[in-house]
């Protein structure tokens, strides 16, 4: 036993992984990527994200089935072009569409999603959860779009865990962390860290993400307490973010799903790497992402200042 969890940590050091228990069964020798270079994180463009304005959806859309997967109400469309898109409503859009923007700022792989404050979709029938957000007539407003490809290919019922993956005790994987608690990302779930495939560049390469931040910019706590899209919840919570504890040790307020394993091995020095990316994301990036996910005028303003002030919190950390 002691020799199979040494040659197991030496895999995940070298980038060689397999993991079991129904979680990932990737077993590759090609390159495991969790983080790329962003570049100028202050050049870019935080309305329309990691797709751009060339490939936001385009009207009109048409019904091909609804999504009955988890728990937020969601059809799959084709837009005029034959893209794919995969369209959510509810309370997790808005969020959703922002923190995409601030992992692509971050470096971290984000799925290409866009805010629909309204449109119409052509041919929906036999709706269930989605009925009341989808008129007879296809109206709807407030949605989500998110991108369906083939390229990058994701890799069904495969996933990695917070501990066991080929980025344990880098920075780039507590940089990760510490997004989800920037935002109070509370849905911190295994079964929503995914692993695709891109051979884009003739090999394959697999990229590992959280795939899922719709519960995200409300308040964190357990079941009957949290909140998704809530600023008055989620700039309340702000004062106690984070904390410097004894012997420099980090005390994050955070209560939410895998709490310990998200927040028990963040240090000053992990804060300190991330912060060469997000310390760059100015304001009016923040308030430009906000606009585009649907934030009310009151609501982005509130938004702008509590990740400001939380982002102000890490930063004073790195100070000592």
């Amino acid at each position: 036993m002691k020799c199979i969890a040494i040659c197991f940590i030496s895999m995940l050091m070298t980038g060689y992984v397999s993991l079991q228990s129904g979680r990932s069964t990737v077993e590759t020798d090609s390159q495991n990527v969790l983080w790329s270079d962003p570049g100028d994180v202050a050049s870019l463009d935080f309305k329309y994200g990691r797709g751009g304005v060339e490939r936001q959806p385009q009207p009109p859309f048409y019904f091909v089935s609804e999504d009955k997967s988890g728990t937020s109400p969601k059809v799959n469309v084709t837009d005029s072009r034959g893209v794919q898109w995969n369209v959510k409503w509810g309370h997790e859009p808005s969020a959703s569409t922002f923190c995409s923007r601030l992992l692509w700022a971050c470096g971290y792989f984000a799925q290409i999603e866009y805010f629909v404050p309204q449109g119409q979709i052509e041919g929906v029938h036999n709706l269930e959860r989605a009925r009341s957000f989808v008129s007879k007539d296809g109206s709807f407003v407030k949605a989500r779009f998110q991108l369906r490809s083939d390229s990058p290919k994701y890799l069904k019922g495969q996933h990695w865990t917070w501990e066991q993956n080929p980025f344990s005790g880098t920075p780039q994987l507590q940089g990760l962390k510490i997004l989800l608690l920037l935002v109070s990302n509370w849905d911190t779930k295994e079964k929503n860290l995914s692993i695709f495939e891109d051979d884009s560049n003739g090999e394959p390469r697999y990229l590992y993400l959280d795939d899922d931040w719709g519960a995200s910019l409300g308040k964190w706590g357990g079941t009957f307490t949290w909140s998704k899209w809530d600023c008055h919840g989620f700039a309340k919570q702000t004062r106690n973010f984070v904390k410097e504890g004894e012997n420099g040790s980090l005390r994050w307020g955070f209560e939410g799903k895998n709490q310990k394993e998200i927040t028990s091995d963040i240090t000053v020095d992990d804060i300190r790497w991330l912060l060469q990316y997000l310390g760059r994301v100015s304001d009016e990036q923040i308030r430009t992402g906000l606009a585009a996910s649907g934030a009310t005028p009151k609501n982005l303003d509130c938004f702008a200042r509590a990740l400001r002030e939380r982002i102000e919190q890490l930063q004073k950390l790195t100070m000592h």
